[in-house]
């Protein structure tokens, strides 16, 4: 698949660092694009991508087309998934991941982050991803293709686990994607060796200004800005 069509942007002009952060459902990359004067980060030297999704026909909106990383064929966290959008996805992704490193940016200065959709496809590729990133960023999201995690995210990895750290926030009463789902998916990227930073809010499928706050330290943290 070509590489999507992205927004970007730049803090700073001398770019040492990027963020590939993806949108959720229906949404689009203008989607979190207001997000990064919110976070204050100054001329950092970081370069925001957020791609733009393709356009595909969504099962449980009765097969309307939108903009959407993979199918959705149930909510239930045990229905069927659609497991070849996914994967196209997550490659997706990796290709822009390589084009920033391409652009002159190291693997450990690129964090993949993504909100609900978004946040399933950076959890799956960032954590099978071959070289050590700066970090995943996964908001009011879960970890798809549970049942693979196992046998694709930790064998036979050049680096620790341990060296990888992950991100992840939930709303307390998200309607959308339960809060167990996102509690989950966190206890088994913990239980295959991830640092998981965890925290709950309480909001609904949202992301609330105490997130941005906590959002922005651990991207100063991980980015070492």
């Amino acid at each position: 698949m070509a590489l999507p069509e992205t927004v970007e942007v730049e803090l700073g002009s001398d770019i040492a660092r990027s963020v590939v952060w993806l949108h959720g459902l229906g949404a689009d990359g203008h989607d979190f694009e207001p997000i990064v004067p919110e976070l204050a980060l100054g001329p950092a030297g970081v370069r925001f991508v957020f791609p733009h999704a393709p356009v595909r026909p969504v099962t449980i909106n009765m097969g309307m087309p939108m903009r959407a990383w993979y199918d959705i064929l149930s909510l239930d966290r045990d229905g069927p998934q659609d497991e070849r959008g996914i994967r196209e996805s997550a490659a997706l992704l990796g290709q822009l991941v390589e084009r920033e490193h391409a652009r002159g940016v190291a693997y450990e200065r690129i964090v993949v982050a993504g909100f609900s959709q978004g946040g399933a496809i950076a959890l799956h590729a960032g954590t099978r991803f071959g070289r050590r990133l700066a970090g995943i960023m996964g908001l009011s999201t879960w970890l798809p293709l549970a049942s693979t995690f196992a046998a694709e995210a930790l064998a036979n990895r050049a680096f620790p686990a341990a060296e990888l750290p992950v991100f992840m926030a939930h709303g307390t009463f998200d309607p959308t994607i339960p809060i167990e789902y996102g509690r989950g998916s966190a206890e088994a990227l913990r239980r295959g060796g991830f640092p998981v930073e965890w925290h709950e809010y309480p909001m609904a499928h949202a992301v609330c200004a105490e997130e941005i706050a906590d959002i922005r330290r651990w991207l100063v943290a991980v980015l070492d800005l």
